[in-house]
Protein backbone atom coordinates (compact mmCIF):
# COMPACT_ATOMS: atom_id res chain seq x y z
CA UNK A 1 0.00 0.00 0.00
CA UNK A 2 1.42 3.66 -1.25
CA UNK A 3 2.13 5.95 1.90
CA UNK A 4 0.08 8.83 1.98
CA UNK A 5 2.40 11.81 1.44
CA UNK A 6 2.91 14.01 4.55
CA UNK A 7 2.84 17.53 2.28
CA UNK A 8 1.03 17.96 -0.66
CA UNK A 9 1.31 20.72 -2.86
CA UNK A 10 -1.23 21.63 -5.27
CA UNK A 11 -1.21 24.59 -7.84
CA UNK A 12 0.32 27.09 -5.36
CA UNK A 13 0.36 30.75 -6.46
CA UNK A 14 2.04 33.39 -4.45
CA UNK A 15 1.69 37.31 -6.11
CA UNK A 16 3.07 39.87 -5.27
CA UNK A 17 0.81 43.06 -5.90
CA UNK A 18 2.58 45.96 -7.24
CA UNK A 19 1.88 49.41 -9.33
CA UNK A 20 2.99 47.62 -12.62
CA UNK A 21 1.05 44.44 -11.75
CA UNK A 22 1.52 41.15 -10.27
CA UNK A 23 5.06 39.58 -9.88
CA UNK A 24 4.48 35.65 -9.67
CA UNK A 25 6.51 34.43 -7.23
CA UNK A 26 5.09 31.55 -7.50
CA UNK A 27 3.40 30.41 -9.83
CA UNK A 28 1.14 26.98 -10.56
CA UNK A 29 3.89 24.80 -8.21
CA UNK A 30 2.74 21.08 -7.03
CA UNK A 31 4.83 18.40 -5.45
CA UNK A 32 4.35 15.72 -2.72
CA UNK A 33 7.03 15.14 0.48
CA UNK A 34 6.82 11.94 2.45
CA UNK A 35 7.81 11.22 5.78
CA UNK A 36 11.05 10.67 7.03
CA UNK A 37 12.25 12.41 3.37
CA UNK A 38 14.73 15.36 2.82
CA UNK A 39 13.62 17.55 0.01
CA UNK A 40 15.81 19.95 -1.78
CA UNK A 41 14.74 22.82 -3.43
CA UNK A 42 17.22 24.31 -5.44
CA UNK A 43 17.15 27.37 -7.83
CA UNK A 44 19.03 30.47 -8.54
CA UNK A 45 18.21 34.03 -6.42
CA UNK A 46 14.49 35.11 -7.39
CA UNK A 47 13.33 31.63 -8.71
CA UNK A 48 10.31 31.38 -5.77
CA UNK A 49 12.62 28.99 -3.26
CA UNK A 50 12.17 31.64 -0.37
CA UNK A 51 8.34 32.46 -1.59
CA UNK A 52 7.87 28.87 -1.11
CA UNK A 53 8.51 28.28 2.59
CA UNK A 54 7.22 31.56 3.39
CA UNK A 55 3.92 30.75 1.99
CA UNK A 56 4.24 26.89 3.48
CA UNK A 57 4.65 29.41 6.93
CA UNK A 58 1.13 31.34 6.25
CA UNK A 59 4.38 34.29 6.90
CA UNK A 60 3.38 35.90 3.33
CA UNK A 61 3.10 39.93 4.10
CA UNK A 62 1.17 42.66 1.71
CA UNK A 63 1.61 43.45 -1.09
CA UNK A 64 2.53 39.18 -1.28
CA UNK A 65 -1.07 37.06 -1.14
CA UNK A 66 -1.50 33.01 -1.53
CA UNK A 67 -3.58 33.52 -4.81
CA UNK A 68 -4.33 29.90 -5.22
CA UNK A 69 -3.83 26.57 -4.62
CA UNK A 70 -3.66 23.71 -1.73
CA UNK A 71 -0.95 23.30 0.96
CA UNK A 72 -2.36 20.14 2.60
CA UNK A 73 -0.15 18.95 5.79
CA UNK A 74 -1.22 15.12 6.96
CA UNK A 75 -4.61 15.85 5.45
CA UNK A 76 -4.52 19.31 6.81
CA UNK A 77 -5.23 22.22 3.86
CA UNK A 78 -2.49 24.98 5.72
CA UNK A 79 -3.97 27.32 3.14
CA UNK A 80 -8.08 27.32 4.35
CA UNK A 81 -6.77 27.45 8.17
CA UNK A 82 -7.33 30.76 10.30
CA UNK A 83 -4.91 32.63 11.57
CA UNK A 84 -5.22 31.21 15.20
CA UNK A 85 -5.32 27.47 13.98
CA UNK A 86 -2.14 28.17 11.95
CA UNK A 87 -0.33 29.79 15.10
CA UNK A 88 -1.07 26.21 16.70
CA UNK A 89 0.26 24.39 13.55
CA UNK A 90 3.69 26.68 13.53
CA UNK A 91 5.76 24.46 15.57
CA UNK A 92 3.31 21.75 16.60
CA UNK A 93 3.20 20.14 13.18
CA UNK A 94 5.94 22.25 11.02
CA UNK A 95 8.46 24.44 11.44
CA UNK A 96 11.29 26.53 10.28
CA UNK A 97 15.00 26.86 10.51
CA UNK A 98 15.84 30.79 9.27
CA UNK A 99 18.54 31.53 7.29
CA UNK A 100 19.95 33.86 9.42
CA UNK A 101 20.34 32.84 12.98
CA UNK A 102 21.92 36.26 13.93
CA UNK A 103 18.48 37.88 12.97
CA UNK A 104 16.04 35.11 14.62
CA UNK A 105 17.61 35.24 18.16
CA UNK A 106 16.30 38.31 20.52
CA UNK A 107 19.76 39.46 21.26
CA UNK A 108 18.18 40.69 25.26
CA UNK A 109 16.93 36.71 26.31
CA UNK A 110 18.67 34.11 27.36
CA UNK A 111 18.40 31.05 25.21
CA UNK A 112 16.74 28.68 27.85
CA UNK A 113 14.31 31.45 28.08
CA UNK A 114 13.89 31.37 24.14
CA UNK A 115 13.71 27.92 23.65
CA UNK A 116 10.88 27.70 26.77
CA UNK A 117 8.88 30.68 24.86
CA UNK A 118 7.37 28.65 22.16
CA UNK A 119 7.01 25.68 24.11
CA UNK A 120 4.89 27.65 26.91
CA UNK A 121 3.19 29.44 23.60
CA UNK A 122 1.63 26.04 22.38
CA UNK A 123 0.73 24.98 26.11
CA UNK A 124 3.66 22.47 26.79
CA UNK A 125 3.01 20.71 29.51
CA UNK A 126 5.65 20.57 32.01
CA UNK A 127 6.98 21.51 35.58
CA UNK A 128 9.34 23.81 36.39
CA UNK A 129 12.09 21.34 36.42
CA UNK A 130 11.01 19.54 33.54
CA UNK A 131 10.93 22.25 31.17
CA UNK A 132 14.52 23.08 32.16
CA UNK A 133 15.27 19.50 31.70
CA UNK A 134 13.80 19.74 28.20
CA UNK A 135 15.89 23.03 27.32
CA UNK A 136 18.95 21.15 28.70
CA UNK A 137 17.97 18.04 26.20
CA UNK A 138 17.33 19.47 23.44
CA UNK A 139 20.34 21.63 23.81
CA UNK A 140 22.36 18.57 24.16
CA UNK A 141 20.66 17.09 20.78
CA UNK A 142 21.88 20.43 18.96
CA UNK A 143 25.68 19.41 20.43
CA UNK A 144 25.70 22.23 22.67
CA UNK A 145 26.29 22.08 26.67
CA UNK A 146 23.30 22.77 29.17
CA UNK A 147 25.07 25.86 29.86
CA UNK A 148 24.59 27.40 27.25
CA UNK A 149 20.47 28.10 27.97
CA UNK A 150 21.88 30.79 30.25
CA UNK A 151 23.67 32.84 27.73
CA UNK A 152 22.60 35.43 25.32
CA UNK A 153 22.75 35.20 21.42
CA UNK A 154 26.10 37.48 21.39
CA UNK A 155 27.98 35.15 23.53
CA UNK A 156 27.60 32.61 20.94
CA UNK A 157 29.63 31.97 17.52
CA UNK A 158 27.42 32.17 14.46
CA UNK A 159 27.38 28.22 13.97
CA UNK A 160 25.99 27.90 17.64
CA UNK A 161 23.28 30.16 17.24
CA UNK A 162 22.33 28.15 14.40
CA UNK A 163 21.71 24.88 16.37
CA UNK A 164 19.99 26.86 18.82
CA UNK A 165 17.50 28.01 16.41
CA UNK A 166 17.38 24.42 15.19
CA UNK A 167 16.68 23.70 18.94
CA UNK A 168 13.79 25.65 18.50
CA UNK A 169 12.51 24.20 15.38
CA UNK A 170 12.66 20.67 17.05
CA UNK A 171 11.27 21.83 20.17
CA UNK A 172 7.78 20.77 19.94
CA UNK A 173 8.04 17.92 17.75
CA UNK A 174 6.88 18.71 14.49
CA UNK A 175 6.60 16.57 11.31
CA UNK A 176 7.57 18.65 8.62
CA UNK A 177 11.15 21.04 8.89
CA UNK A 178 11.71 23.68 6.28
CA UNK A 179 15.14 24.44 6.58
CA UNK A 180 16.15 27.98 4.42
CA UNK A 181 19.31 27.86 3.96
CA UNK A 182 20.35 27.09 7.16
CA UNK A 183 24.38 27.38 6.69
CA UNK A 184 24.66 30.32 4.07
CA UNK A 185 26.38 32.57 7.26
CA UNK A 186 28.61 30.16 8.15
CA UNK A 187 32.09 29.23 6.84
CA UNK A 188 32.55 26.14 5.03
CA UNK A 189 33.67 24.00 8.39
CA UNK A 190 31.04 25.12 10.42
CA UNK A 191 28.77 24.46 7.80
CA UNK A 192 29.43 20.96 7.46
CA UNK A 193 29.07 20.46 11.50
CA UNK A 194 25.59 22.38 11.38
CA UNK A 195 24.31 19.82 8.05
CA UNK A 196 25.68 16.75 9.51
CA UNK A 197 24.09 17.59 13.05
CA UNK A 198 20.86 18.51 11.29
CA UNK A 199 20.37 15.13 9.11
CA UNK A 200 20.99 13.26 12.21
CA UNK A 201 18.13 14.74 14.05
CA UNK A 202 16.12 14.45 10.93
CA UNK A 203 16.24 10.70 10.32
CA UNK A 204 16.56 10.17 14.51
CA UNK A 205 13.01 11.87 14.58
CA UNK A 206 11.60 10.77 11.02
CA UNK A 207 11.01 14.17 10.29
CA UNK A 208 9.89 15.64 6.70
CA UNK A 209 12.25 17.86 5.88
CA UNK A 210 12.48 21.04 2.64
CA UNK A 211 15.88 22.15 2.66
CA UNK A 212 16.22 25.35 0.10
CA UNK A 213 19.21 26.46 -1.13
CA UNK A 214 21.13 26.59 -4.61
CA UNK A 215 24.38 24.54 -3.45
CA UNK A 216 23.91 21.78 -5.81
CA UNK A 217 27.08 20.06 -4.10
CA UNK A 218 25.11 20.37 -0.56
CA UNK A 219 22.30 18.55 -2.08
CA UNK A 220 24.25 15.79 -3.15
CA UNK A 221 25.25 15.15 -0.24
CA UNK A 222 22.20 15.53 2.14
CA UNK A 223 18.56 14.79 0.81
CA UNK A 224 17.08 12.09 -0.61
CA UNK A 225 14.41 13.90 -3.45
CA UNK A 226 15.44 17.42 -5.34
CA UNK A 227 13.15 20.19 -6.47
CA UNK A 228 14.22 22.10 -8.79
CA UNK A 229 12.49 25.77 -9.63
CA UNK A 230 12.85 28.04 -12.05
CA UNK A 231 11.03 31.69 -12.26
CA UNK A 232 8.55 30.71 -9.82
CA UNK A 233 7.52 27.53 -11.64
CA UNK A 234 8.96 23.95 -11.05
CA UNK A 235 11.32 22.38 -13.87
CA UNK A 236 11.93 19.34 -12.51
CA UNK A 237 11.52 16.80 -9.46
CA UNK A 238 12.97 13.04 -8.58
CA UNK A 239 15.38 11.09 -6.21
CA UNK A 240 18.75 12.70 -6.40
CA UNK A 241 20.56 10.11 -7.26
CA UNK A 242 18.81 9.88 -10.63
CA UNK A 243 18.59 13.55 -11.10
CA UNK A 244 22.75 13.89 -11.03
CA UNK A 245 22.53 10.34 -12.83
CA UNK A 246 20.17 11.52 -15.58
CA UNK A 247 19.23 15.02 -15.68
CA UNK A 248 16.08 16.26 -17.85
CA UNK A 249 15.78 19.41 -17.45
CA UNK A 250 18.14 21.00 -19.82
CA UNK A 251 17.82 23.57 -16.50
CA UNK A 252 18.61 21.43 -14.20
CA UNK A 253 21.80 19.80 -16.58
CA UNK A 254 23.28 23.14 -16.37
CA UNK A 255 23.23 24.05 -12.71
CA UNK A 256 24.93 20.66 -12.36
CA UNK A 257 27.31 21.21 -15.05
CA UNK A 258 27.99 24.33 -13.35
CA UNK A 259 29.40 22.33 -10.08
CA UNK A 260 33.06 22.94 -9.67
CA UNK A 261 35.37 19.82 -11.05
CA UNK A 262 39.10 19.00 -9.66
CA UNK A 263 40.51 17.47 -12.22
CA UNK A 264 39.24 20.93 -13.94
CA UNK A 265 40.74 23.45 -11.99
CA UNK A 266 40.06 26.88 -12.45
CA UNK A 267 37.79 27.05 -15.02
CA UNK A 268 34.20 27.62 -14.06
CA UNK A 269 30.86 27.06 -15.91
CA UNK A 270 27.91 29.28 -15.69
CA UNK A 271 24.50 30.07 -16.91
CA UNK A 272 24.32 32.20 -19.69
CA UNK A 273 21.92 35.53 -19.44
CA UNK A 274 19.54 36.24 -16.71
CA UNK A 275 16.40 35.21 -15.34
CA UNK A 276 13.57 36.73 -16.89
CA UNK A 277 10.90 39.48 -15.25
CA UNK A 278 7.96 37.98 -12.92
CA UNK A 279 6.10 40.53 -13.67
CA UNK A 280 6.63 40.23 -17.50
CA UNK A 281 7.31 36.62 -18.22
CA UNK A 282 7.94 35.66 -21.73
CA UNK A 283 5.35 33.52 -23.68
CA UNK A 284 5.75 29.68 -23.62
CA UNK A 285 8.42 28.02 -21.11
CA UNK A 286 9.86 30.31 -18.81
CA UNK A 287 13.44 29.44 -19.40
CA UNK A 288 13.61 29.30 -23.52
CA UNK A 289 15.96 32.70 -24.11
CA UNK A 290 18.63 30.95 -21.83
CA UNK A 291 17.99 26.96 -23.11
CA UNK A 292 20.58 25.81 -25.40
CA UNK A 293 18.19 23.13 -26.32
CA UNK A 294 15.27 25.23 -27.23
CA UNK A 295 13.46 25.19 -30.86
CA UNK A 296 10.30 26.74 -32.26
CA UNK A 297 7.66 25.33 -29.99
CA UNK A 298 9.52 26.32 -26.76
CA UNK A 299 8.87 29.95 -26.96
CA UNK A 300 4.71 29.61 -27.88
CA UNK A 301 3.92 26.97 -25.54
CA UNK A 302 4.22 26.54 -21.84
CA UNK A 303 5.15 22.96 -21.10
CA UNK A 304 3.02 20.58 -19.12
CA UNK A 305 4.55 19.31 -16.13
CA UNK A 306 4.24 15.80 -16.08
CA UNK A 307 5.39 12.30 -14.49
CA UNK A 308 7.53 10.64 -17.03
CA UNK A 309 8.86 7.71 -14.57
CA UNK A 310 7.85 7.03 -11.25
CA UNK A 311 8.25 9.37 -8.86
CA UNK A 312 10.05 11.26 -11.31
CA UNK A 313 8.71 14.64 -12.92
CA UNK A 314 9.55 17.49 -15.80
CA UNK A 315 8.16 20.32 -17.22
CA UNK A 316 9.81 20.53 -20.82
CA UNK A 317 8.42 19.60 -24.15
CA UNK A 318 11.54 17.30 -24.71
CA UNK A 319 10.17 14.96 -22.83
CA UNK A 320 6.76 15.20 -23.97
CA UNK A 321 4.38 12.39 -24.30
Amino acid sequence: MTQPALLRIRDLKVYYHVDAGAVKAVDGVDFDLNSGIKLGLVGESGSGKSTMALALMRMIKPPGTIEGGQMILDGVDLVALSEEKMRQTKMSRLSMIPQGAMNSLNPVMRIGKQIMDGMQDHNAVYSKEGMKERVNELLRSVDLEPKVAKMFPHELSGGMKQRVCVAIAISMDPDLIIADEPTSALDVVIQRQVMATINRLQENLNLGMILIGHDMGLMAQSVDRLAVMYAGKMMEVGDIRDIFADPLHPYTQLLISSLPVLSNKGVFSGIPGLPPSLLNPPAGCVFHNRCPKAWELCHEQIPAYREVAPGRFVACHLHAA
